[in-house]
């Protein structure tokens, strides 16, 4: 592969480099508003909207998403919103990430391995990589829409 084809692959490739984006941040937010309602309670999408400051294209994708996930339950009618199906402890950041994005991934020579570029076979960064990439997929698998929802003044600025 000459270095300019590679260099062409390699940019070709950076849509799948992790990077957290809008979709996560309001999908996170949207969550988080959720999860501190009283679990019965149906809220509507203009309400999370207007909460949580969230352009209304963006809010109605990302709830398709979340609700195909499994993490909402959308409730049709003129009473109509969205509730959560599991609770805020069970929903991490990272299934959160990869429900509004795509699986995690910090560079894509980890993925890839051979795939990538002519220099996977002898590269020696390829297990640095990789071993961050686990580190922070662990850490945010451990992360919860509960421990985000309980930080000191969120309730009250969900709430109001």
């Amino acid at each position: 592969m000459t270095t300019k084809r590679a260099l062409r692959s390699t940019r070709a490739h950076r849509s799948s480099i992790m990077n957290v984006g809008r979709r996560v941040d309001y999908a996170v937010r949207a969550l988080s508003y959720l999860a501190g309602q009283p679990s019965d309670r149906v809220v509507s999408r203009v309400e999370i909207q207007q909460h949580q400051a969230i352009p209304p294209h963006f809010l109605s994708k990302i709830l398709r998403a979340l609700v195909n996930a499994g993490f909402l339950d959308s409730v049709s009618g003129s009473h109509g919103g969205f509730r959560l199906t599991r609770a805020p402890d069970s929903i991490s950041i990272r299934e959160v990430y990869e429900s509004v994005e795509r699986p995690l991934s910090l560079i894509d020579c980890v993925e890839l391995r051979g795939e990538f570029c002519q220099f996977a076979p002898v590269c020696t960064q390829i297990d640095v990589w990789a071993g961050a990439q686990q580190m922070l997929a662990d850490y945010l698998a451990r992360i919860t829409i509960s421990d985000i929802a309980d930080q000191p003044g969120l309730v009250a600025r969900l709430r109001g």
